[in-house]
């Protein structure tokens, strides 16, 4: 048994307890931040996310009445106040439900849309090189936010409880009253401070009065623009957002900014059911989401790539397992790059990169004692063959299951905040491909396929996954991180059916990413060990250390029936039981 599994074999059954810490601000009002449990085994329910306050708020509803989708939208809205790093009413995300009897399979796409305004090379000068800052901070980089109509549509379909202003209470409390933030999130706005005041046309909640005063863990953010706009959204639904007074602000925060989205924009957006993606891996059945989302295509054929060698014989970090997940990657990201994008806009031939043969035939150049240059690695040839998101896992009492994940794309998104309704915009305009051959910020290389036409969905890595075994629910994962998301979503799967990890080791285990371009295997601090990582380089990898890849949340239905779940402990994450 190698040392990291015992290490959290040991660990695994001890229990975080609840620990309070309780700081006064200038009002009458006491608040309290709650250590987050990072690893829960429960008899009935889960719900892990990226915040204590969204978990716990996610096991409130669930107790009173609630399914999984209840809870799911309960906590999101949650995250928009709680995690403005990557919670949000002005993202979006994807969706992959699975109903306790299995019958009722999935996936909901309330991904961002471009402005009708926008145009192929918005993002270009006029010698067509890419304007610094454009597709990434400012109006300009937001796409029209699709968030609010996800959670709606997934309330019309799947509500037990049928009390939508219930599951916006929670989060209209938070806004308004106040929380403590914890130490990471107040370096994180301390970071962006000078960032907000550049990008921003009004005074926001994430930057003091005093701007020349910092925050500081225990402090309290109070939201009150964003608690009037969820107090629209409980009142009206989503039309409390596309329309009336919250567009209106968007609107003309656009206008103050200069930025593109229109009140047609919001008013004809729509979220999307979607066929599910269907696999196999060693007997486990894979079910996830399909494009605009590339993560699941990708998953699918690195499973499908790995499949046939003895991965358990080689062992968890091994020179053999690393040096093949790498590789498979590389041709992984390869097509990627290639062959993803909107499937409403451009034919993606899902049948094609997902049959065997052509996986198998991606891989005949594999040479097991050698890295393969990611400059000698083209897409495959479909003629020839017929770091901001977030993440919420939640498993109700009658075995319903779902894995959302949601995100501004980068961290706080584009930084601008709307006027007078409190909330961040997305930056997911840099998730097209701006320029073909020019990395996203991201690293990502894309071409025709994701390229920018108004109304299309860009192309994203998020990878919400459901795991099942002969009929019944085994996993529920999913992760933030931009486009190591495939990749750690990946590792966790295997971590637990090739190397026979638990769910608290698998999520917990270091991790390590490479995705073709750049031409490097990016590793978390002391993940290899020194003798590993010397022989993978003189296989020719290029091993470059850096910081910590993803905050998976897992679930994990164990062999007597009991729910294992696990928040990563990379973050503030916190995952409730009962």
């Amino acid at each position: 048994m190698s040392s990291i599994n015992l290490f959290y074999r040991r660990a695994m059954w001890v229990f975080i307890p609840l620990s309070i810490f309780t700081f006064s601000c200038n009002t009458s009002k006491t608040f309290s931040i709650i250590t987050p449990h990072k690893t829960v085994m429960a008899p009935k329910a889960v719900v892990s996310s990226a915040n204590a306050f969204s978990s716990k708020v996610g096991i409130d509803i669930l107790q009173q009445g609630g399914n999984a989708v209840d809870a799911a939208i309960a906590v999101q809205f949650a995250l928009a106040v709680v995690h403005p790093t990557a919670g949000n009413i002005g993202g979006g995300g994807f969706m992959v439900y699975r109903s306790g009897d299995g019958k009722d399979v999935s996936t909901l796409d309330f991904r961002e849309k471009a402005p009708a305004k926008s145009t192929r090379d918005m993002y270009l000068d006029a010698q067509k090189n890419v304007m610094p800052n454009k597709s990434t901070k400012g109006h300009l980089a937001a796409g029209i936010p699709g968030t609010v109509d996800g959670c709606a549509k997934m309330y019309s379909q799947y509500s037990q409880l049928k009390n939508w202003k219930k599951l916006l209470q929670p989060a209209i409390d938070l806004a308004e009253k106040g929380y403590p933030i914890t130490e990471a999130e107040a370096m994180r706005l301390n970071k962006e401070k000078l960032t907000f005041l550049t990008y921003n046309t009004q005074p926001t909640a994430f930057v003091k009065a005093d701007t020349t005063v910092l925050w500081q863990r225990g402090d309290i953010l109070k939201q009150p623009d964003l608690a009037k706009t969820l107090t629209l959204i409980r009142d009206k639904g989503a039309a409390g957002f596309y329309e009336g007074e919250t567009a209106d602000k968007i609107v003309a925060e656009m206008q103050r900014g200069g930025g593109i989205i229109s009140k047609d924009d919001l008013k004809s957006y729509q979220a999307t059911w979607r066929k599910p993606l269907f696999g196999t891996y060693r007997g486990y059945n894979i079910q996830t989401m399909p494009p605009p989302s590339s993560g699941g295509i990708a998953l699918l054929q690195l499973l499908g790539t790995v499949e046939k060698y003895p991965l358990s014989n080689y062992g968890f970090h091994s020179v053999e397992a690393t040096h093949l997940f790498v590789e498979a990657e590389r041709r992984v990201y390869a097509d990627r790059a290639e062959h993803l994008g909107d499937a409403d806009f451009y034919k993606v031939p899902i049948d094609k990169l997902l049959k065997p043969s052509y996986i198998l035939d991606r891989f005949k150049t594999f040479d097991k004692d050698h890295a393969t240059p990611s400059k000698d690695v083209k897409a495959g040839d479909m003629n020839a063959v017929s770091e901001q998101t977030t993440h919420i896992s939640i498993v109700d009492a009658s075995g319903t299951a779902v894995s959302i994940t949601t995100t501004l794309n980068d961290s706080y998104g584009s930084r601008t905040v709307v006027g007078g309704a409190g909330f961040i915009l997305n930056n997911e305009m840099d998730d097209f491909s701006v320029k073909p051959g020019v990395p996203n910020l991201y690293g990502a290389i894309g071409g025709e396929a994701n390229s920018i036409v108004p109304n299309k969905r860009p192309l994203s890595s998020m990878t919400p996954t459901i795991v099942t075994k002969d009929g019944k629910l085994f996993m529920v994962v999913g992760t933030p991180g931009g486009t190591t998301i495939i990749t750690s979503v990946f590792q966790v799967i295997t971590n637990v059916i090739d190397f026979n990890m638990s769910a608290t080791e698998a999520t917990h285990a270091r991790r390590f990413h490479s995705q073709w371009l750049p031409d490097m295997v990016f590793v978390e601090k002391d993940a290899f060990a020194k003798d590993i990582t010397d022989r993978l380089t003189m296989m020719g990898h290029i091993i470059k250390e850096r910081g910590t890849i993803g905050a998976v949340e897992t679930i994990m239905v164990r062999s007597d029936g009991t729910l294992e779940g696990v928040a990563d402990n990379r973050g503030d994450d916190d995952v409730r039981g009962y």
